[in-house]
């Protein structure tokens, strides 16, 4: 016999139960996938920010290079990554999308020495100038220049009189720097010195 009141079990809260145990094992790994997310934006940003840290090694050797360096600065010296001329065919940075310029080797770059572990540092250096020779052409970007006469252009130097007061004139040279980090981390740093 049956007890008053008694009816037959449907399974309906273990229908409901199951449901909520879905929705919560769901939303679960959803917030556990937006804190791994969080993390690896996180993590490959300070690579990124080292890498281009790391790129002031590259631009403090190539200084280094051109205010201590016996070379001719007039010609290109390739076993040192550099070159008289901005060579203006090619693309430093690999972002020409119309590839109307040629990429750069980057493994003929000189690798600085120091950088962190697991990062490579290479610097090219570039003269700002359309052709190999002396800097006295007008092909040349430089510094800053004096003219000859009052009637003339200083050219931002100040002048006495009738003449401009002389100022020394130098050529500009662009120095690019790639940076080779983990996790595929690409930089590129470039300066402008004299």
């Amino acid at each position: 016999m049956k007890p008053i009141g008694y009816r037959a079990q449907r399974g309906v809260v273990l229908f409901v139960a199951l449901i909520v145990l879905v929705a919560m094992t769901l939303a679960g790994i959803a917030l556990m996938r937006n804190v791994d997310s969080g993390t690896v934006i996180a993590s490959n940003l300070s690579f990124r920010q080292v890498a281009t840290y790391a790129g002031d090694l590259g631009t403090e050797a190539a200084r280094n290079w051109l205010t201590g360096t016996s070379v001719n600065l007039d010609n290109d010296s390739s076993t040192n990554a550099y070159y008289a001329t901005w060579q203006a065919n090619l693309d430093l940075l690999g972002n020409d999308p119309d590839l109307a310029k040629t990429d750069f080797d980057w493994s003929t770059a000189i690798t600085a020495t120091g950088s962190p572990t697991g990062y490579t540092v290479r610097y090219v250096i570039h003269r700002l100038c359309d052709s190999v020779g002396g800097t006295t052409s007008s092909s040349c970007v430089k510094t800053t220049g004096a003219a000859s006469s009052a009637t003339a252009s200083t050219k931002g130097a100040a002048s006495y009189g009738t003449l401009a007061i002389s100022v020394s004139t130098s050529a500009l040279y662009r120095v690019t720097v790639r940076v080779d980090g983990p996790r595929n981390t690409l930089s590129y740093i470039q300066s402008s010195m004299y």
